[in-house]
C-alpha cells in the first residue's frame, strides 16, 4: 500500500494540477466569471481533498482484503473513478447551488458536466501518477 506521504503527494498534486485546468475552463463553458468559478473549484477542491484522502484509503483497504492486491486493473480502476465521482457529487451540490445562485437543477447538470470533466481527469492522473511512482510489490501478508 502507498504510505501517508504518497498519498498526500498524490492528492495535493491532483487537487493543484485539476485547479489550475478546471477553473478556466469551467468560467468559459459555463459562463460565470472566473473569480466566482475559481471559488466554487477552491472550496470544491478541498472537499475533494478530504474526500480523496479518505475514498482512497478505504478502497485499497478494500482491495486489500478483496484481493490481496492494491494494484487496480482497468476495470477496477473505471468503478473506483465512478464511485469516487458520484461520492463527491452528493457531497458539492449543495454548495454549487448556493454558491452560484442557481437551482438545484442547474447545479446537478453543471455538477454532472464537472463529475464528467473530473471522471476523465482522475482516470488519466492515477493512470500517470502509478506510473510515475509504482506501488512497491507486496502482498497481503506483508501489509
Amino acid at each position: 500500500m502507498r504510505t501517508t506521504k504518497d498519498r498526500i503527494r498524490h492528492t495535493l498534486g491532483f487537487e493543484i494540477i485539476g485547479l489550475l485546468i478546471f477553473a478556466p475552463l469551467a468560467s468559459l463553458v459555463f459562463d460565470h466569471n472566473l473569480l466566482d468559478m475559481g471559488m466554487m473549484a477552491l472550496v470544491g477542491s478541498l472537499i475533494a481533498t478530504v474526500w480523496n484522502y479518505v475514498y482512497n484509503l478505504l478502497f485499497d483497504h478494500a482491495l486489500l482484503r478483496l484481493r490481496g492486491d492494491v494494484r487496480k486493473t482497468t476495470s477496477i480502476r473505471v468503478l473506483h473513478a465512478f464511485l469516487f465521482e458520484g461520492g463527491l457529487l452528493l457531497l458539492f451540490l449543495p454548495m454549487i447551488a448556493w454558491h452560484l445562485g442557481i437551482t438545484l437543477w442547474e447545479a446537478f447538470v453543471m455538477d454532472i458536466a464537472m463529475s464528467a470533466f473530473y471522471l476523465v481527469y482522475a482516470f488519466l492522473y492515477n493512470l500517470a501518477y502509478d506510473r510515475l511512482f509504482p506501488l512497491p510489490l507486496a502482498t497481503a501478508s506483508q501489509q
